[in-house]
């Protein structure tokens, strides 16, 4: 596909986003026009750029050579036809209103070569509206870098309905350039695919709050402990600024509708004049202590409807063609600093789960943002937004509200266990602790095998150096371990063959419920090998060294009477077909006693495992510090009116 050749650059406007952009343009050695409405407003972005090259070579991340270099680069302008007539390329960042912005293009238009690619760096305007201001629609385009520009990796390419394919191969080679990160946006939605997604989010965080559903530091505690976010909803518009936040969000509801209805708190806090970090107060006082939230104050529950409005935004934008779930979770991750996308949080969570959670808020609270989406419904009867998630060998379902359920899907290989599927499970198991799942149940695919083992051609390569199989034993050693130390409860569902490194695996687990007919069994030896996914330590501390020897060293299969003798088999299930049944309704069971205490304990036994003297002193630590727990406040108050806690894992 073609592109244009790109030289020289004109930014359009001076201010954080602008002078920002020219920096990095320039620092990527192309040469640029800075232009504003008066020469303060040039000078003074002129001055930032060279602060922030300053700033740069103190640090050591550039040479005093490249800032000179940089800003040898750089022509500040005031004059229209001055600043655009030898650009490629003209990119706008003058402030976020359509008025100001259609005066800026009609001005454009009348100076700018007829070649001139224009790309607007406008946050959630619309690029077709734009275009029409212009004799040149096929050349517009969005380009949405993100604040500070330095230092965000993404630049949203966003395409108005006539962009042509030229202009946006264009534009995508030149966000490469500078060494940022090209999303496509495929259609021209408000928002985009970052502000759709996150401005809601801040919009739902302060409809809780407004509504006396939770407080400012429940919800932002309940985002960075509960979602893994770097800083919660309210932390984060004082950052943005409460008026952009409100900006933004007006528009979406001009244009989409009632779902997008600012709060009541959002109006009220911008029209206080407290607007954020840059007044000093916003819904934290910065003259003080600045945001500060205690990690107690989450609330799982809120985590939950949080991630719900966020997997509805993000099934609209897949629903509507804007962008595929890939791309949103990307860009949402580069923009929003999220650990992991709403797409994979979703899915985490399961579709279904969070549909529920939407329709239960609507139907209390009548409002028009609580509405599934049709896609979102459309996936919720599959349970994920991407097909098995997005892994190859791994499912993750949601049979209940309080478990999570990881599958093995590879039942023509009898669930056999590749690197891919140690690393794929690795990533489930993140999901997994980022959703508000209370215990885990894992099983294989297909009744025929919970897992046979190591899928032995891709595990085992007799030319490749030691070193690399070396690493790959650690790594099945981690991951697998990963069960034993996180915090949920976590059941195996063993049906068929549960051989090897599925034994292994199985290993990890809490409990164990297994089908009458399983079999299991260590033959590592057969091949030369030994259990190097951590059978030769776990097994023996299960059953005993003696019997686990005897598994190793024999390599025979074993009967799951015998193992349910051993103690490695918990519970027995006659019908093959109900022992996922029989697991998931087991670690229900579980998931609705208290959580905190249960942490608490599985980290007891493992370190006492080790080394009993600790093992003791946690469990006496963690007695003491439970007492000062929601759960055993609720458990104390249960049992005294004779009915079961709700606990909710504070």
């Amino acid at each position: 596909m073609a592109s244009k050749a790109i030289d020289t650059v004109s930014v359009l406007g001076a201010g954080s986003m602008g002078h920002g952009i020219a920096q990095v343009t320039a620092m990527a050695g192309y040469d640029v026009t800075l232009r504003d409405v008066e020469r303060k407003y040039v000078d003074r972005g002129y001055e930032q750029i060279e602060w922030s090259l300053k700033k740069l070579v103190e640090s050591g991340r550039i040479e005093k050579t490249v800032a000179e270099e940089t800003l040898d680069r750089i022509e500040p302008v005031v004059e229209m036809d001055a600043a655009v007539a030898d650009a490629d390329l003209v990119i706008e960042a003058v402030p976020e209103r359509m008025e100001i912005k259609e005066e800026v293009y009609a001005e454009l238009e009348r100076h700018a070569p007829d070649e001139v690619i224009f790309a607007s760096n406008t946050s959630s305007l619309s690029i077709t509206e734009l275009a029409a201001n212009t004799e040149r629609p096929t050349q517009v385009c969005g380009l949405h870098f993100f604040n500070p520009p330095v230092r965000m990796e993404l630049v949203e390419v966003i395409m108005g309905e006539a962009t042509d394919t030229e202009t946006r191969q264009t534009a995508i080679e030149f966000v490469e350039s500078i060494g940022k990160t090209p999303v496509l946006v495929s259609k021209d939605e408000p928002g985009f695919v970052v502000n759709r997604i996150l401005v809601p989010l801040l919009n739902e965080a302060t409809w809780l709050v407004h509504e006396d559903d939770s407080t400012i530091h429940e919800v932002d505690a309940s985002t960075t402990e509960e979602l893994g976010l770097p800083m919660g909803p309210f932390e984060l518009a004082d950052q943005i600024g409460v008026d952009v936040i409100l900006d933004v969000l007006e528009h979406l509801h001009d244009v989409l509708g009632d779902a997008y209805e600012p709060s009541p708190l959002l109006i009220e806090q911008v029209e206080s004049g407290d607007v954020g970090k840059k007044s000093g107060t916003g819904f934290y006082d910065y003259d003080d202590d600045g945001a500060d939230y205690p990690a107690e104050a989450a609330d799982k529950s809120i985590a939950r409807r949080l991630t719900a409005v966020m997997a509805n935004e993000a099934a609209k934008l897949v629903g509507g063609d804007v962008a595929d779930p890939d791309t949103i979770d990307q860009a949402v991750e580069l923009g929003g600093g999220f650990p992991i996308g709403p797409i994979a949080l979703a899915d985490g969570y399961g579709v279904d789960t969070l549909k529920a959670v939407l329709e239960t808020a609507l139907t209390s609270s009548g409002h028009a943002r609580y509405a599934p989406a049709a896609y979102l419904r459309e996936r919720a009867a599959v349970g994920t937004f991407r097909d098995g998630g997005d892994f190859e060998t791994i499912a993750i379902e949601r049979p209940t509200d309080r478990v999570a359920h990881i599958v093995i899907d590879r039942p023509d290989r009898l669930n056999t266990i590749s690197p891919t599927v140690l690393k794929e499970l690795d990533a489930a198991i993140d999901r997994v602790e980022a959703s508000d799942a209370r215990a885990l149940v894992v099983s294989g695919r297909g009744g025929r095998a919970f897992s046979a083992g190591a899928q032995v051609d891709a595990v085992v390569d007799t030319d490749a150096p030691q070193a690399d199989t070396i690493e790959t034993a650690r790594l099945g050693q981690r991951v697998f371990g990963r069960l034993e130390s996180m915090t949920l409860p976590v059941v195996a569902a063993i049906d068929g063959h549960c051989l090897g490194g599925g034994m292994e695996l199985a290993t990890c687990a809490d409990i164990r419920v297994a089908s009458a007919s399983s079999g299991f069994g260590q033959p590592e030896h057969n091949l030369g090998l030994l259990p190097g996914w951590g059978g030769t330590q776990r097994l023996q501390w299960l059953i005993g060294a003696s019997r686990a020897k005897k598994i190793i060293f024999t390599a025979e299969i074993v009967d799951a009477e015998t193992m349910v003798e051993y103690g490695f088999v918990n519970e027995l299930v006659d019908d093959d077909a109900a022992v996922v049944d029989r697991a998931v309704e087991l670690a229900d069971e579980i998931a609705a006693k208290a959580p905190v205490a249960q942490a608490f304990t599985k980290t007891a036994m493992d370190l006492g495992r080790h080394n009993v003297e600790a093992g003791l002193e946690l469990e006496a630590q963690a007695f003491g510090a439970l007492t000062s727990t929601d759960d055993v406040i609720e458990g104390l108050a249960a049992f005294k009116d004779d009915r079961d806690p709700e606990f909710r894992g504070r």
